[in-house]
């Protein structure tokens, strides 16, 4: 047996990596928890400061690009040089922005601590980053279910964060809850520990296929069905930033009492951990190109139902739980298609690019519910533009193909 099958047989069965596993879902809820509770601030921090909807929209919308725009970049710099590395920059980019946006003196800070240092700390800190460290110390078969696990994580996060956001604006305002969450982002880097490593650790390291970051991009640029991941996953991003960032104003506008926006953001976050954990389970056995499409189509109805049918808290209860099953269930099944596509070597770099069309998803659906918001009295346009988005984002995942790419050395 030659060497690279004697790795790959002792790779095939090794137990989970159950450590590093923990401690990369730990990360996933304190990163995520804060920036999925953004909504609950709006509102206190528009009525002490007098600014418009607009405004904190855009914050959400900058730390979203942020976030976007760093995380191709952050993955390669983890590939190179360590994921633990990466992780330190954001626990502390994480708790400067809080910090800043807690200051509330003028939209500059707001838009500087709020939108741009938070989402680059989430950039250097989110699925992403994560994701790749555990494809690099997992096998094949435990790639999904070990997907699954980290975005139920976050899905935790928001789960434990929406009511504990809430609490701390009722006990201390809006502002001192911000510092208190930036010291919670300080542990970031401890717990990031036994994530140490780079893209040439791993038991995937000695059957990585080599090359260039340049060679790389252009593989996967060149490849259809990976443009196709890629434009589909923006319209993820549209559809639950928006939900994220104006749900509990947009409650408030149609009378329903503020509790049930908290109880709607943590019921998401529940059932988020319910149907990412499916996801990674369903990814495994199943084709995770129609999977996709049928989580979009879902979205759709969802939403469809949603805004035609009276509005009540029962429905708002319903839409939640439907929802948070379809809510980060797009995580796994796409990473998993990054690392079938092109391996694990790059995967950082790619799989940072996929979320980079995420979020400008992200960026689009949070500025214009607050800009269409302002514009019409009514969040209903962006509502349906997410409805058809969603079956766009159905039909360019239907082609998708569930293979490696050919390349010189395999052919």
């Amino acid at each position: 047996m030659s060497a690279p099958s004697i790795v790959a047989a002792r790779a095939a069965s090794r137990p989970m990596p159950w450590l590093i596993i923990i401690a990369g879902s730990l990360i996933a809820v304190l990163t995520f928890g804060p920036r999925s509770a953004m909504g609950f601030f709006q509102l206190p921090m528009l009525q002490d400061t007098g600014w418009d909807r607009t405004t904190f929209g855009l914050a959400m919308a900058f730390q979203n690009l942020a976030w976007g725009v760093s995380q191709p970049f952050f993955g390669a710099i983890a590939d190179k040089f360590g994921t633990w590395r990466v992780l330190l920059m954001s626990g502390l980019l994480y708790a400067l922005g809080l910090f800043l946006m807690s200051l509330g003196t003028s939209p500059l800070w707001l838009h500087i601590g709020g939108g741009v240092l938070v989402g680059l700390g989430v950039g250097s800190g989110s699925f992403g980053i994560l994701l790749s460290a555990f494809a690099r110390n997992v096998t094949p078969e435990q790639r999904s279910m070990a997907f699954g696990i980290c975005t139920a994580a976050g899905s935790a996060g928001m789960f434990l964060f929406a009511p504990l956001s809430q609490g701390l604006i009722s006990a201390y305002g809006w502002s001192d809850s911000l510092v208190y969450l930036g010291i919670l982002m300080l542990l970031v880097p401890l717990i990031a520990i036994p994530l140490r490593g780079n893209s040439s650790s791993g038991i995937t390291a000695a059957s990585d296929y080599k090359q260039t970051i340049g060679e790389a991009l252009k593989e996967a640029l060149g490849h259809r069905s990976y443009l196709l991941l890629v434009a589909g996953f923006f319209v993820c991003g549209y559809q639950v930033a928006f939900i994220t960032a104006h749900f509990p104003a947009y409650l408030g506008d149609l009378g329903i009492d503020a509790r049930y926006a908290v109880i709607a953001l943590a019921l998401i976050g529940f059932f988020n951990i319910i149907g990412s954990l499916a996801a990674g389970v369903i990814g495994q056995r199943y084709s995770k190109p129609y999977f996709l499409a049928y989580i979009y189509i879902a979205r759709s109805v969802a939403v469809s139902a949603f805004i035609l049918l009276p509005k009540s808290p029962t429905s708002v209860i319903i839409f939640a739980i439907v929802m948070g099953l379809l809510w980060l269930s797009t995580v796994p099944p796409t990473n998993a298609l990054v690392a079938i596509m092109f391996g694990t070597k790059h995967l950082g770099l790619l799989g940072g690019i996929v979320f980079l069309s995420h979020q400008v998803g992200s960026f689009l659906g949070v500025w214009m519910g607050g800009y269409l918001y302002d514009q019409f009295g009514t969040y209903d346009p962006v509502w349906w533009l997410g409805v058809a988005l969603g079956i766009f984002a159905a039909i360019v995942h239907w082609p998708i193909q569930e293979k490696a790419v050919l390349r010189p050395a395999i052919a």
